[in-house]
């Protein structure tokens, strides 16, 4: 079975014909790419409908990451009591060799932290849903927007994002083919009593060549959440035109 035959067969048809509407084989081979590390038993494609909306609205509550509040439609999320904010230790920008950040940044060698992502996260999702969410930072259909795709096996994450941040799988679709977007790349990890349990091993790192941010083991959305100081990381990279 070829590389994309299991992107299909994970995705199933429904889903993967969201991808194939998009028609863009630098996204289809970036989403194909962390299914073969992450391992997850299924993929969710979401297109910014409101059943697919629903449906991780609804996941959120039978994952047991939310529960209901009192006012219909309104649910709640506990973080860790270990994992209540930004992991500064943790969070590093992959240096590739013979390149200089300047001091002040936490940083890693871009070889040593893929070493080490791969390591935590290969296998991560076993028994897990992986979601696939689109997003824009900027208004849509303008010279400013910057697309971005998040994967995550958290329905929270992904409820909060749905909450928070523009649709942009029209976005997608409107520049199909583009290579230029944002990646994030996020689990939870082992949860316990519905949150992330393994947090000494939580990992945030920045990919500035690549345009990813890879976090793991942690719920809290100052690390996992995007659009949120992540896109920050990287949009204060770009460069100019």
């Amino acid at each position: 079975m070829g590389n994309m035959d299991i992107l299909r067969t994970k995705c199933g048809e429904k889903s993967f014909n969201k991808l194939k509407t998009i028609d863009n084989e630098y996204l289809n081979d970036f989403i194909n790419k962390f299914v073969n590390l992450l391992k997850p038993d299924s993929v969710f494609v979401c297109d910014d409908s409101e059943a697919d909306i629903d449906y991780i609205r609804e996941k959120a509550l039978r994952d047991g990451e939310e529960s209901k509040l009192a006012v219909q439609g309104h649910t709640i999320h506990f973080d860790g009591i270990n994992d209540q904010a930004r992991d500064k230790k943790r969070t590093k920008f992959l240096v590739p060799k013979g390149v200089e950040f300047g001091k002040g940044l936490n940083v890693i060698g871009k070889e040593e932290g893929l070493e080490d992502i791969n390591n935590i996260m290969s296998g991560i999702m076993k028994g897990r849903e992986l979601l696939v969410i689109f997003f824009t930072l900027g208004p849509a259909d303008s010279p400013f927007t910057i697309p971005a795709v998040q994967l995550t096996d958290s329905s929270y994450v992904a409820h909060s994002e749905t909450i928070l941040y523009r649709p942009g799988y029209g976005e997608f679709k409107r520049k199909s083919g583009d290579k230029s977007f944002f990646k994030f790349v996020h689990s939870e990890g082992v949860l316990e009593s519905s949150v992330s349990k393994n947090v000494d091993g939580r990992r945030i790192y920045i990919d500035t060549e690549e345009d990813i941010v890879y976090s793991m083991n942690t719920q809290y959305g100052g690390n996992t959440i995007g659009l949120k100081k992540l896109a920050m990381r990287l949009g204060i990279c770009l460069l100019p035109g």
